[in-house]
């Protein structure tokens, strides 16, 4: 598909799925728990599904033929800005989480503390848009972002100005994430017309972060911001005490940006890297990150109440999830054989000791891979010589392994990189996965990783599990979904497997 093609597909696909939100998107006044078969029987419903259906279709096969990059930085922002406009005008789009959050900040607004009552027991006038779900749950989200949902409530006054105000908090996420994305490929040495056009023009981005008005994009935001920050003033304790705010700040929309921290301090040590070294610079940006959390905290009112409304963010169960597919899948096992092991919860539980585990080889892979870029500079310098290459031991750059071999790779690169993976393995391994959650490492995967196919598919294939009105389509293939889900798990942990223990070339003598 050409470059004129693709953006105008593209554009036709985002008009689709407006008419769609208009039709049977996730209106204020839309059913809930409907299927796709009482959908379709609706006077509206087949032509809302076969516009969503066409709609995404377009979008997604757009932006899926330019995966290797737009024709330049200019034309990837000025398609991935064409493509939003009808969808800042569409209903909410995907999931009526926006609901979700007028109604936490209409609850702190007006006195009452969002992380100790739901919303059903705060009295919001709004209750019945907000998904049963979350009606008697706490807020999942930290003090900086029901600041803002306050705000918009105070701004907005009704509903309807409430949700026009977060998704105008929503789009300032994101051209934040804009400016920063150009700076972050250039220090990363990848084109900033592949990085823009893989992280802003992606259907996840326009359906969920733009239309459906997602704090996803304020984190996002934010966190590119910091990274951005502590990758061009290494060392420097003013910028690593605003990194660290930065960061903090994010995780205080949401708390799985904290991964990315750990990968941050190793950005901010300029070319030494050691124990004091890390101690230093990593001293600086955990006190700015700490400020945040402390500030923030302290301004709202509320403390750290919102550390424990963390605990229900996995209170839906879908096969999306690797782990809680897993479990049910040990829970189709057990039936079988006239056993209810309830396998979910524990699978969850394993998954997250699983997920710290591979944090932290992560960072170690990312931390030998520095020390080692710096002993080869330091070895060239002594002798003279320009470095144009350094052996890196025991890391994979860009998707490449590095073992043994010479590469050119930039510190930055390395780091932001780890960070990404950090950021899948957080998706992988969570209770809980929604297609929103995708848009988190697609943003630094795009600035890293050498070959697209593997995370552009998933992205795009994810832009196709919610219904225009926020119906999960995965809730009506829960065993088929959770079988493939862990045929698939098994079959990419045979890959890495068979990968990692490939022999190498033997040497001749």
């Amino acid at each position: 598909m050409s470059a004129r093609l693709a953006r105008y597909a593209g554009l036709a696909g985002a008009v689709l799925l407006t008419v769609a939100g208009y039709l049977g998107g996730a209106l204020p006044d839309a059913p809930l728990g409907v299927t796709p078969a009482s959908i379709w029987r609706t006077p509206d419903g087949p032509a809302t599904l076969i516009c969503w259906l066409a709609g995404t279709t377009l979008l997604v096969g757009a932006w899926w033929s330019l995966r290797g990059g737009a024709p330049s930085t200019r034309w990837a922002y000025v398609t991935a800005g064409l493509w939003a406009l009808p969808l800042l005008v569409a209903p909410p789009l995907g999931s009526r989480d926006v609901y979700s959050y007028a109604c936490q900040g209409w609850t702190y607004a007006h006195g009452v503390d969002p992380y100790a009552v739901g919303v059903a027991a705060a009295g919001c006038p709004w209750l019945d848009t907000v998904a049963p779900i979350w009606r008697d749950t706490p807020a999942p989200y930290g003090p900086v972002f029901v600041l803002l949902a306050a705000l918009a409530v105070g701004v907005g006054g009704g509903l309807t100005g409430t949700i026009v105000a977060l998704r105008v908090i929503a789009v300032a996420g994101l051209l934040l994430a804009a400016i920063c994305l150009p700076g972050l490929a250039r220090a990363a040495g990848v084109p900033a017309r592949r990085a823009v056009w893989l992280a802003l023009a992606g259907p996840l981005v326009g359906v969920h972060l733009v239309a459906g008005a997602h704090n996803d994009a304020v984190m996002l935001g934010l966190l590119l911001c910091g990274l951005l920050v502590v990758v061009r003033r290494p060392g420097r304790p003013a910028a690593l005490l605003l990194a660290g705010a930065l960061l903090g700040l994010a995780v205080t929309v949401k708390a799985s940006a904290v991964v990315v921290v750990p990968f941050a301090v190793l950005a901010g040590m300029p070319d030494q890297y050691t124990v004091r070294a890390l101690l230093r610079h990593g001293g600086w940006l955990t006190g700015g990150l700490l400020a945040a959390l402390l500030v923030t905290s302290a301004v709202s009112g509320l403390g750290f109440g919102w550390v424990g409304g963390l605990t229900h963010s996995g209170d839906s169960e879908q096969w999306t999830s690797p782990p809680t597919a897993v479990g049910f899948v040990v829970d189709y096992a057990g039936a079988l054989v006239g056993r209810d092991p309830q396998a979910v919860p524990v699978v969850r539980a394993v998954a997250l000791l699983l997920l710290a585990g591979v944090l932290v080889v992560l960072w170690w892979r990312a931390w030998r891979a520095l020390r080692g870029f710096s002993d080869a500079r330091r070895v060239a310098r002594v002798e003279g010589a320009r470095v144009d290459g350094a052996r890196v031991e025991g890391a994979r750059v860009g998707g490449a392994r590095v073992d043994g071999a010479r590469v050119e790779v930039a510190c930055p690169r390395v780091v932001l990189h780890g960070a990404a993976l950090a950021l899948v393995a957080t998706v992988v391994l969570s209770p809980v996965f929604h297609p929103w959650y995708a848009t988190w490492p697609l943003a630094l995967l795009a600035l890293t990783a050498a070959r697209t196919t593997w995370f552009v598919l998933p992205a795009a294939v994810a832009a196709f599990l919610a219904l225009p009105d926020g119906t999960n389509l995965a809730r009506f293939t829960k065993a088929p979904g959770a079988l493939a889900m862990t045929a698939l798990l098994l079959s990419v942990v045979l890959l890495v497997l068979r990968t990692t223990h490939r022999p190498g070339p033997t040497r001749r003598s």
